[in-house]
This record gives C-alpha cells, sequence and structure tokens, in this order.
C-alpha cells in the first residue's frame, strides 16, 4: 500500500473513532433543531467505512476515499448519507493520481460542489455548507496564492471551518428539518457543520502523523490580505 493510501486509511479510521466519541455531543445538537438521529448514523456510517477501507487489499488513494464514500452512502441513514458519501465518491475521481496539494485543492473543491448540490444549500442556511465553504476557499487560497506549505494550508482551513461552525449558532436555519422552527432555530450549532469539523480536524492530526510533523498554530486569515497600516487607513 502506498504512503498516501495508508494515510488516508488511517484518516478514516481517525473520523469514525473521533465521531464515535462524539456521538452523544452530536445527537443533543440534532435534538434541539432536527431528528436526533446525526451522531447515531455518523458513527454507524464511518465505523463501517473504517471496516470498509481495512479490508481492503493494496489500494491507492482514490480506492480508499470511494470505498469509504460508498459505504457511508449505503450505512448512513436521511440526508447525511448521499452528502458525506455521495460526494466523497465523486470527489474521489479527482484522486487519480494520487494525494498531492493540486489533487487535493481539486477534491476539496468538488466535494464542495457536490455537498452544495446535493442539499441545495448556500452559506447563511445553518448547515454543514457554512462550515464546508470557508475552510475549502481558504484551503485553496493558501495553497495556489499564499503559496503555503499544504499541512499549513490545511490547519488554516480547519481554522476557517471552526470559524463557520460558529457562524451557524445565531443565523435562522433555511434548510433541512432546523428550517421548521423558523426564528426557534436561532441560537442552536449546526450539527452538520460541526460533524465536518470534526472530520477535517482529524484529516489535519493525521496528515501530520503523515509527515511526523507538528500541527501549525494557525488562524484563518490570509498573508496576502493587508493590514490596515499597510492599506493606508
Amino acid at each position: 500500500m502506498s504512503g498516501d493510501a495508508a494515510a488516508v486509511v488511517a484518516a478514516v479510521e481517525a473520523v469514525a473513532e473521533r465521531i464515535q466519541a462524539e456521538r452523544s455531543h452530536l445527537t443533543d445538537l440534532d435534538s434541539a433543531i432536527g431528528d436526533a438521529d446525526h451522531g447515531g448514523n455518523m458513527a454507524r456510517g464511518w465505523a463501517e467505512a473504517a471496516d470498509a477501507v481495512a479490508d481492503l487489499e493494496d489500494p491507492d488513494a482514490q480506492t480508499v476515499v470511494k470505498t469509504a464514500g460508498k459505504t457511508v452512502l449505503s450505512e448512513v441513514g436521511g440526508a447525511s448519507g448521499p452528502l458525506y458519501g455521495g460526494s466523497l465518491v465523486f470527489a474521489s475521481q479527482e484522486l487519480e493520481d494520487g494525494v498531492t496539494p493540486e489533487t487535493a485543492v481539486a477534491f476539496a473543491e468538488t466535494y464542495l460542489e457536490k455537498v452544495q448540490d446535493r442539499g441545495d444549500a448556500s452559506v447563511g442556511d445553518q448547515t454543514m455548507v457554512d462550515a464546508l465553504t470557508p475552510a475549502v476557499h481558504t484551503f485553496k487560497k493558501s495553497i495556489e496564492t499564499d503559496d503555503l506549505p499544504p499541512l499549513e494550508a490545511l490547519a488554516k482551513a480547519v481554522a476557517a471551518a471552526e470559524a463557520g461552525v460558529q457562524f451557524t449558532v445565531p443565523i435562522r436555519a433555511s434548510k433541512g428539518r432546523a428550517s421548521y422552527l423558523g426564528w426557534r432555530s436561532v441560537g442552536h450549532q449546526d450539527p452538520g457543520a460541526t460533524s465536518t469539523l470534526y472530520i477535517m480536524e482529524e484529516l489535519l492530526e493525521t496528515a501530520a502523523d503523515h509527515l511526523d510533523s507538528e500541527v501549525p498554530d494557525v488562524d484563518a486569515s490570509s498573508p496576502t490580505i493587508p493590514d490596515a497600516e499597510a492599506a493606508g487607513e
């Protein structure tokens, strides 16, 4: 198994462990504005995905991601299966040539596009898109414009996702079951955005382990954005 594939297998296993650990919290978040099944469904789906990728014989990274996505798609109920799993399957095609900064950006963009298409959601609808969009945009800019090392770019993406999760709290839900609550959805953290953050945090930790590096201490800002003094303000 290639190094990239082994890292992706490790990432799937880490995500499964994290989602299981956060199962009760995700259920509590979903109880307030949804069906109270997000924690259980996600924990079951990712546990099955971890088992599925562990059984693969000498896979490449694309196959690992595709297998994980197919398993989540089939095992996670409701809208989450297609959103998380189906989007992974579709985005896995971007990893045909392995995991590089360029293919990682393409993967992230395709994943976001499919999530938006499947959920018909935009930023501000109080969904996982509120965490995913700033994360993907930050990652792309960090790689392509700021020319940052991949691990630092991913760390910035995680910081952006964390800010996106907090953004969901004071806004009104416009999609999913939470939208049925109207203004009563205000003040509640979106469970999908939260689980998206957990997944990204585990990707970052696994990448750091794979590269034998420490997770960089960053924020989501871009070094190409001038500060107030530089802008002449």
